[in-house]
């Protein structure tokens, strides 16, 4: 398997200062900044990307499983909402929640419930992030 990269670069002080993000192939490239974190500036931050990366892998998790148990998916949404808290120890994440439609035909709500478990659990970024943050799903059929 291919080894993933992306870069930052950081300007200036911490509230001051400013930065930009990329992946490694191109797909994305963004400024960010203390205002886009911790604000609401304009821009990008870390939670926001990592909420993207967990929304894909997630979405593609559970496409595999609808199709291994014979269901083709016309479509699966998903919005991950990165929970960014304040406690002791400092600012870490604290809680993904998952929120997903899919568009299947022939699925039982319970089937559907089901596999979209199995991929929150099993997806590489769920498996990665897991340990140290609450990881909630809503799964819904369109």
């Amino acid at each position: 398997m291919p080894i993933r990269t992306a870069s930052a670069r950081w300007s200036g002080n911490l509230t001051e200062g400013s930065g930009t993000v990329k992946t490694g192939k191109g797909g994305y490239e963004g400024n960010y900044s203390f205002k886009s974190r911790f604000e609401e500036g304009e821009g990008t931050n870390p939670e926001e990307l990592i909420g993207a990366a967990h929304a894909g892998c997630f979405s593609m998790a559970f496409s595999k499983g609808l199709a291994d148990a014979g269901f083709t998916p016309t479509s699966v949404e998903t919005t991950a909402k990165v929970h960014l808290d304040k406690g002791d120890a400092g600012f870490g994440v604290t809680r993904i929640d998952l929120e997903t439609v899919g568009d299947v035909p022939g699925i039982d709500e319970g089937t559907f419930a089901k596999i979209a478990e199995g991929a929150k659990e099993n997806c590489p970024i769920s498996r990665l992030l897991s340990p140290g943050a609450e990881i909630t799903l809503s799964a819904k059929l369109a």
